[in-house]
């Protein structure tokens, strides 16, 4: 597989959302997901330049014809105002990401 990362429509697919979504927020939500997912965990915190909110794991799996995968929530203020997207993680992409080398550990420092 190349270097790249894989296309965030290949990755995500949005049911809802009350917000036009850019590729950079589009994989925002999609990394947080996918942490939640990998993790078990029910909710994380997103931030960014143009972003604040959380995204929520719904712990259950949808499918809408050939797309199928685990469904999440998340609740936003971009520069646009506030929204809700609703989102599944692909199994395409959930498979492509398991296929990405992991990331080295960030180096911890005590300052």
């Amino acid at each position: 597989m190349s270097d790249q990362a894989p296309p965030y429509w290949v990755l995500i697919s949005v049911l809802f959302s009350s917000q036009p979504l850019s590729p950079a927020l589009a994989m925002t939500l999609h990394q947080a997901a996918y942490e939640l997912h990998q993790r078990g965990d029910g909710v994380k915190e997103v931030a960014g330049d143009m972003l604040s909110g959380r995204v929520v794991n719904l712990r259950k799996d949808v499918a809408l014809g050939g797309i199928s995968g685990p469904a999440f929530e998340a609740e936003i203020d971009t520069e646009r105002g506030s929204g809700v997207v609703r989102f599944v993680l692909t199994r395409q992409g959930l498979e492509l990401m398991k296929q990405q080398p992991a990331e080295p550990p960030r180096p911890k420092y005590l300052n």
